[in-house]
């Protein structure tokens, strides 16, 4: 898939593919993955494990070679260049730091093996160390410190030499959830206050819709599809995608009538309601059409309501309410409501409830 984004300044990927060759059968891990990756932006590679996520990253750091096709760098092809001269760093899963160095010296040490004058390399470090917020612990030993001040070493050691890309490879996972929430926040104060394009490995949904100006969804070595966090979120293309990213309810319908990037569907229950089309997208005949749990309301007034079933189950989440309503078709819904003050709770189990779509809330998918 390709993204439309051109621009000669940041990354292109160009038709690559990568297979390797196993001694029983060859993996094919990337599929003739087309997509840009613009300059000074947060961009996360986002799928399960095992989708080509973290080969595409090795790919653009030089440690794999494409199958197939061609990566750029602001116009320049990379093929011919090994990973040290690549104006690309690696932040690893694991760090990867020197336990008998110092902290500062961990940041040092890539200059050094560049041969910066050490004058710059102090003035670098200290820099490095000002904008990750550990100058205090300049001269800790790395195994001294805690898992979050490490992953900030880690960050600190890679911005150093002012590479134009900075790659990172699944690094919050191994913190624990209230140090990973920080370090979120702190990943994209870093790439604002650098201006250095980031490419982001995570199969977190969260993290790739909290930090990424953009997100690419993989899944078996294709790119399903490119957008911001909202359009992923609000505008899923494919099935994989809706149901990768967050929670999603499914509706059968069938399309009446379409045109520019709208369509009138016809739900199972035989209500009619406007629903947006894919990109790109000219559907016809039965499709199905993806609802968030927050765009949907209960009501117990039957005129009110886009469709009707019956309350199954509530499950209480301290901020926000799920009701699961039985429809006639079989299918579950579930409807997410927020917990204010003053908000009459709809209790009655097995009662006779609507469902109220808010508007603009359906999207069909492409398949």
């Amino acid at each position: 898939m390709r993204d439309g984004g051109g621009t000669t300044k940041g990354i292109a990927v160009r038709g690559v593919s990568k297979v390797f060759d196993a001694a029983a059968a060859a993996v094919r891990a990337l599929d003739d993955v087309s997509v840009t990756i613009h300059e000074n932006e947060f961009f996360t590679l986002l799928g399960p494990s095992g989708c080509g996520k973290t080969t595409l990253l090795r790919l653009i750091a030089g440690f794999e070679s494409p199958s197939a096709g061609e990566i750029l760098l602001d116009g320049a092809p990379l093929a011919h260049l090994p990973p040290f001269r690549r104006p690309v760093n690696t932040v690893f899963q694991n760090y990867a730091l020197f336990p008998h160095m110092s902290v500062m010296e961990n940041v040092a040490f890539g200059l050094e093996m560049l041969g910066k004058p050490k004058r710059e390399i102090e003035k670098t470090v200290n820099d490095m160390l000002r904008l990750v917020r550990m100058e205090e612990l300049r001269d800790r030993a790395t195994n001294k410190i805690s898992g979050g001040q490490q992953q900030r070493v880690a960050l600190a050691r890679a911005l150093a030499p002012r590479p134009k890309v900075l790659l990172l490879d699944e690094p919050l996972s191994a913190l624990d959830l209230k140090l990973r929430k920080e370090m979120q926040i702190e990943l994209k104060r870093l790439q604002k206050d650098t201006g250095i394009t980031f490419v982001f490995v995570t199969h977190d949904q969260e993290e790739a819709l909290t930090m990424s100006d953009r997100v690419a969804v993989m899944s078996q070595g294709k790119i399903l599809q490119v957008g911001s966090p909202r359009e992923i979120y609000e505008h899923p293309a494919k099935r994989f995608v809706a149901d990768f990213i967050g929670e999603t309810n499914y509706l059968e319908a069938e399309i009446v009538a379409s045109g520019h990037g709208q369509a009138q569907i016809r739900l199972s229950s035989g209500a009619q309601i406007a629903a947006s089309l894919p990109e790109g997208g000219r559907l016809t005949g039965k499709v199905t059409v993806v609802v968030r749990p927050e765009h949907a309301s209960l009501t117990l007034d039957a005129a009110k309501a886009t469709f009707s079933g019956r309350l199954e189950n509530i499950v209480y989440f301290g901020t926000d309410t799920h009701y699961h309503v039985r429809l006639a078709d079989g299918s579950l819904f579930t409807v997410r409501m927020q917990n204010a003050r003053g908000h009459e709770e709809t209790d009655r189990i097995n009662a006779e409830v609507g469902v109220i779509l808010a508007e603009n809330a359906a999207q069909v998918l492409r398949d």
